[in-house]
C-alpha cells in the first residue's frame, strides 16, 4: 500500500515547517475558542514562519527548504505512511475546497478508500470525551446504522463518542475514517490501540502531519477543520455548553455543511451544547434516518427496524421509555414480578431493542418495531 497516492516536494516540505514549528503554535494558538490554530495555518509559508516564531520561525522556513524531499518519502515509507497531496487528484475534492485545507494528507490503511471520500455520503459524528452511557450508546448506534447505509463516518478516535461511532461503524462493516493530531501511523490516545489497529485495517487513519508528529494540544482544533470539511453533515452526539465538539460543529456551518445534534436530558450538562445547537436551529437527530435524510434526500432509511413485539414484551418496552430502569422498578409499574421482568427485559435485549450496562439497569436503543406490528 506504500507508497501510495504522490505528494509533491512543496507540500511535503511544507507539512515538515509545520512540525517543526508546532511548539511555537502551541504557545500563541490556543485562545478561548480553539479557533486560531486553523487560521494560522491558513498562511503561507514565510508569514506563517514570522508569525509563529519570529526570526527562529524564519529558521526553520529555512530548514525545512533546505531539506531534501527523498529524505521525507523515506521517512514516510520506512513508517509505513503514504501522503496524498493537495495537488494530486485523489486528494478529497470537499476538503480541497477549504480556504484552510492542509498542504498534505498523511495516512495508514489502504489508500484507494481514499477515492470514497469523493464519491460516497459522509457523516462527521463528534460528541465528548466523557460521555454518558445514552451517548455512547447514541453514537454507537448512528455509527453502525450509517455504515450499514454504505454512509462513511469520520471521526477523531477520541475516547467517548469518537471512539463509539468508529466501533459502530465497524460493527456495521462499512468504511469508517479518523482523522488524527499526530502522526497517523500512532495510536491518540495510546489506550485506543486496538481501535487504531482495526480502522488501519478495515478504513482509515488521516493526519496533515509528519509520521512521528507529536499531538500537541493545538492540533485537535486544527484537525477539527478536516472533520468538518470531510462531512456533508455533521453530527454533535453529546456535548458540553463549552465543547471541542461545538468548534467542529462551527466549522462545518462556516463551510456550508449541515449541522445536526442528538437531543439529551435537559438536566444534564453533557447535553447543554448539544441541546444548544438544537434550540439555534440546528438539524434535530433522533435517529439515522435523519442524517440520511439530510445527505441523500428523503425516503433513504436505515435498516434500523426489529423484530414484530407481543404485547407483553411491548408493555414492559414501554416501561422502559418512560424510565424504568431496573427489573424491580418494571416489575413494581407493571404488576408483574421481578423475575418475570427480567426475563421480559433479556429478550427484549436480545432483540436489540434494549442495552444494559455493568449496573444492570437499561435503557432504549434506536431500534423501531416494524409499521406493521404497531398497536
Amino acid at each position: 500500500m506504500v507508497p501510495g497516492p504522490t505528494a509533491c516536494d512543496a507540500c511535503l516540505r511544507r507539512t515538515l515547517l509545520v512540525d517543526l514549528l508546532a511548539p511555537y503554535i502551541e504557545r500563541i494558538a490556543m485562545d478561548r475558542r480553539g479557533r486560531s490554530a486553523p487560521e494560522l495555518l491558513s498562511l503561507g509559508d514565510e508569514k506563517l514562519a514570522r508569525a509563529a516564531g519570529g526570526e527562529k520561525g524564519l529558521a526553520f522556513l529555512r530548514r525545512a527548504s533546505a531539506t531534501p524531499a527523498r529524505e521525507l518519502r523515506r521517512l514516510l515509507t520506512d513508517s509505513g505512511v503514504w501522503a496524498c497531496c493537495r495537488h494530486h487528484h485523489a486528494y478529497p475534492p470537499r476538503l480541497r475546497d477549504s480556504r484552510e485545507a492542509p498542504a498534505l494528507l498523511t495516512g495508514v490503511g489502504d489508500h484507494g478508500r481514499l477515492g470514497a471520500l469523493a464519491g460516497e455520503p459522509v457523516a462527521t459524528v463528534v460528541g465528548s470525551r466523557r460521555a454518558s452511557s445514552y451517548g455512547r450508546g447514541a453514537a454507537r448506534e448512528l455509527g453502525q446504522l450509517l455504515a450499514a447505509s454504505e454512509v462513511i463516518v469520520v471521526s477523531g478516535m477520541a475516547l467517548g463518542i469518537d471512539a463509539k461511532a468508529h466501533r459502530g461503524a465497524l460493527d456495521g462493516a462499512g468504511l469508517t475514517v479518523a482523522v488524527l493530531g499526530g502522526g497517523p501511523e500512532t495510536s491518540y490516545p495510546p489506550r485506543q490501540a486496538r481501535l487504531h489497529g482495526e480502522i488501519c485495517e478495515a478504513g482509515l487513519v488521516l493526519s496533515e502531519a509528519l509520521p512521528g508528529a507529536s499531538s500537541w494540544r493545538w492540533r485537535f482544533p486544527a484537525r477539527n477543520r478536516i472533520m468538518a470539511a470531510l462531512g456533508g453533515v455533521t453530527v454533535v452526539v453529546e456535548a458540553a455548553a463549552h465543547s471541542g465538539s461545538l468548534i467542529t460543529a462551527g466549522m462545518a456551518a462556516d463551510l456550508g455543511r449541515t449541522v445536526g445534534a442528538v437531543p439529551g436530558p435537559i438536566n444534564s450538562w453533557l447535553s447543554a451544547g448539544t441541546n444548544n445547537l438544537l434550540a439555534d436551529g440546528a438539524l434535530v437527530v433522533r435517529g439515522a434516518e435523519d442524517v440520511l435524510d439530510a445527505l441523500l434526500g428523503p425516503g433513504r432509511r436505515a435498516p434500523n427496524t426489529g423484530a414484530a413485539l407481543e404485547p407483553g414484551l411491548r408493555a414492559v418496552l414501554e416501561r422502559v421509555e418512560r424510565g424504568e430502569r431496573t427489573p424491580d422498578a418494571v416489575a413494581t409499574d407493571g404488576g408483574a414480578g421481578a423475575a418475570e421482568a427480567a426475563a421480559a427485559l433479556a429478550r427484549l435485549e436480545l432483540m436489540g431493542y434494549v442495552r444494559s450496562d455493568a449496573s444492570g439497569r437499561y435503557e432504549r436503543t434506536l431500534l423501531s418495531e416494524p409499521e406493521a406490528s404497531r398497536p
